[in-house]
């Protein structure tokens, strides 16, 4: 399953730039045996997802030090779900992974092609109940969920970002971890157990089959009420349109905001919403003007200001 060198085997990789993804998509390609003429940029914030379209497969690229950390969580959920038969986005079949290129880490998927119709609200919740359905022990190889450990992790890769900016995250982050320990002595709405950790439509590919879930950089095992929250703050934060977490909620059978803890994985999700390019923010100008607008709308504790999707490149 897990085909990277040992640590001290393996050549510090450089931070990732654009110029060096279009090689590293090469190399990656040469060894798992692919078709490498035409690759496309899907998009490139902390992972840069490349579409080999003549290899009807896509290239994973992570771009910093977290996200080569989860690199074995993400192998493991992949398997999981595919041996749940959860309609999600599947490894490349027969290939070690993940791959070594460049010093980097990639893994390989089979393409799903973005040719069905439109994924809804009422999709991702079949989804997630698919997931949320699952009971038993904790599969070995996902981790339990500890998202400050992974916001610190980014901030600690942080590029391009001044010592004041450094030392108003690293309290939120403190202050926020606090406040989830205490939800444990809050009664849950839905059982614990395998969470996506970053449902929201954004990660729903419409193949033509019918939707299909990616990016499981986040699976944890952990609250599942966590999986209702990216849809409930994209309703607060973006213009996804009326409806996008009230649909949900209904197809679901369970609504988020009215939880006593929804506030605290509120003030988490919009965190990580300004973290999430921290890594990156350096060699990806395009990323910085929406950066500062969440980080200040954020600090300003602005709970009406509207965010934008970062861009693509």
């Amino acid at each position: 399953m897990n085909g990277a060198p040992e640590p001290g085997d393996r050549p510090e990789p450089q931070v990732l730039t654009r110029g060096a993804i279009d090689e590293i998509t090469r190399q990656v390609a040469d060894a798992a045996g692919l078709d490498p003429r035409d690759p496309k940029l899907l998009k490139f914030t902390n992972n840069a997802v490349v579409r080999l379209p003549a290899a009807r497969a896509v290239v994973r690229i992570a771009g910093s030090g977290t996200a080569r950390g989860r690199l074995p969580g993400v192998i493991a959920a992949a398997e999981w779900l595919t041996a749940h038969e959860v309609p999600a986005v599947r490894l490349w079949p027969g290939l070690d992974q993940p791959v070594q290129a460049a010093g980097h880490l990639a893994t390989v998927w089979v393409e799903a092609p973005d040719t069905g119709p439109a994924a809804t609200p009422a999709d991702l919740a079949v989804i997630l109940q698919a997931i949320h359905v699952v009971g038993g022990p904790a599969p070995a190889g996902i981790p339990a969920w500890a998202p400050a450990s992974g916001l610190r992790t980014r901030l600690a890769e942080a590029t391009g970002v001044d010592e004041a900016t450094r030392s108003f995250l690293a309290a939120e982050i403190d202050a926020v971890e606090t406040r989830l320990a205490r939800l444990t002595e809050i009664e849950p709405l839905i059982p614990p157990g395998v969470i996506h950790g970053d449902a929201h439509l954004g990660n729903l590919i419409p193949a033509p089959t019918g939707p299909v879930i990616c990016d499981f950089d986040s699976t944890r095992v952990g609250p599942r009420e966590w999986d209702l929250t990216p849809a409930a703050v994209g309703a607060l934060r973006f213009d996804y349109g009326g409806g996008l977490h009230r649909d949900l909620a209904a197809a679901y059978g369970a609504d988020v905001t009215t939880w006593p803890g929804f506030p605290t994985l509120r003030r988490l999700r919009e965190l990580q919403l300004v973290t999430s390019v921290l890594p990156t923010l350096a060699v990806n100008p395009a990323l910085r003007q929406q950066w500062r607008h969440r980080l200040d709308t954020y600090r300003a504790r602005d709970d009406h200001a509207r965010w934008t999707p970062y861009a693509r490149t």
